[in-house]
């Protein structure tokens, strides 16, 4: 009998990745309530024509990424791909708007697309976000990108870095639509087969493509912050200048789009630059005539979301990178050697080192497997012919180089051996 295994493009979630999942969900609800966000959870499938008119047909999550299908009353419906079109249409349904006031909400929950799985990106994925639909207001704008800030640095993110720009109002994306099809249309040739069916039906997701050519034409398109209403302008820089105020530094980034219809003046992205290669961790912006597209009224939103599967990967590298401070592994084998280790650990701590001390009484090959495994920077060796000869032996564990240390003269050489680290 064949074996039964998950599908491809989803998995499971075992322990010890299952702690990360659970410190930032603790994370996300401490973080939200105290900005006094209400949780709201929607079905797993909706309607397909939620988010054929919510996202945008011209879009490739419409196109080519919805797991869509017809039930037993020959209803088309489609597991949710991304959660903002299901909250306005709960916002819309539930008549939250009578409450009145700005509603903040947020939401935790699998996701669907038929995409191509790879590291932190699988079929069935999970996303946090929020919305607070509304307000026009641009601290609402600023308001949303600070509290993604303090979530990710809660989940121990840091040197975090955001781009953002604007794309305006629908009107004024009229005119500069109309330059991107002039910009493009002598290079139909050179860019991607996406790219040219999105010239005429969405041509700002041109500047979105990932194709490499397609990337290189694009660094010399208009800018859509050239086409800007003096009212979209005026938006753009009170939310700069309340990012400046909050202390959250940003760059602006012309060619910031995002991948979805709906989206109106603000786009951001916020990138981590903790782990040496930037990487993007959270993506939103404002989306002004969503509701009215569904058949509410005419109400002004702003909202994020974060793929957890990318965070959890960049949670764990950060760990790991901490593991890596981590100085020196005490290595003992022997019951002199074994009685002294404790003395030496506490003598090379008391002068600033991270030291780790192997209780294990196992055999050298696997003390220096664990060490090893801990990152250490070095193994301190002791084993009975050590303690006889009153020293210790310090193994550089990425060289391989080794050396002796004089047990009494440990202390004396710590700035030695630090400038070796």
């Amino acid at each position: 009998m064949t074996s039964l295994q998950v599908t491809r493009g989803t998995r499971d979630i075992l322990a010890p990745e299952i702690y990360y999942w659970q410190q930032l969900e603790s994370a996300a609800r401490q973080v939200l309530t105290q900005a006094a966000y209400t949780e709201i959870r929607t079905p797993i499938f909706e309607a397909t024509e939620l988010f054929a008119r919510g996202i945008g047909e011209a879009t490739d999550i419409v196109g080519k990424e919805m797991y869509t299908f017809n039930d037993r009353g020959d209803r088309s419906l489609t597991l949710r791909p991304e959660g903002t079109a299901g909250v306005a249409r709960s916002y819309i349904e539930n008549k939250l708007f009578a409450q009145g006031g700005v509603q903040r909400l947020w939401y935790k929950g699998a996701m669907f697309r038929y995409e191509r799985p790879q590291a932190g990106r699988q079929r069935q994925f999970h996303q946090l976000g929020i919305e607070v639909i509304g307000s026009a207001d641009p601290r609402a704008d600023a308001e949303a990108i600070a509290i993604a800030s303090d979530f990710l640095q809660a989940v121990g993110l840091t040197d975090l870095v955001v781009d953002i720009n604007s794309v305006g109002s629908s009107e004024d994306r009229v005119a500069y639509r109309a330059a991107l099809v002039e910009y493009f249309t002598p290079f139909i040739e050179e860019i991607d087969a996406d790219s040219r069916d999105r010239l005429t039906r969405n041509p700002l997701r041109i500047l979105d493509s990932k194709d490499k050519r397609t990337q290189e034409i694009s660094q010399d398109a208009p800018s859509i912050l050239d086409y800007l209403s003096s009212e979209s302008q005026q938006h753009f820089e009170q939310v700069q200048n309340l990012l400046t105020d909050l202390q959250i530094s940003y760059r602006i980034n012309p060619r910031l789009v995002r991948g979805l219809d709906y989206y109106t003046r603000t786009a951001f992205e916020i990138q981590s630059n903790q782990l040496g290669a930037q990487s993007a961790v959270c993506g939103g912006g404002r989306y002004d005539r969503l509701i009215a597209e569904l058949g509410g009224a005419d109400v002004p939103a702003v909202g994020w979301a974060i793929g957890l599967e990318r965070l959890v990967i960049l949670m764990q590298q950060v760990a790991e990178q901490k593991q890596a401070a981590i100085d020196f592994y005490v290595i003992s084998r022997g019951e002199q050697a074994e009685a002294k280790s404790l003395s030496i650990a506490q003598t090379l701590r008391k002068v600033g080192f991270t030291v780790e001390l192997d209780l294990s009484g196992a055999k050298f090959d696997k003390q220096f497997k664990r060490a090893s495994n801990a990152n250490a920077k070095a193994a301190v060796v002791i084993g009975d012919s050590e303690i006889e000869a009153g020293q210790v032996q310090i193994k550089w564990l990425e060289s391989g180089d080794q050396e002796a240390v004089a047990i009494a003269e440990l202390s004396d050489s710590f700035e030695a051996l630090r400038q070796k680290l």
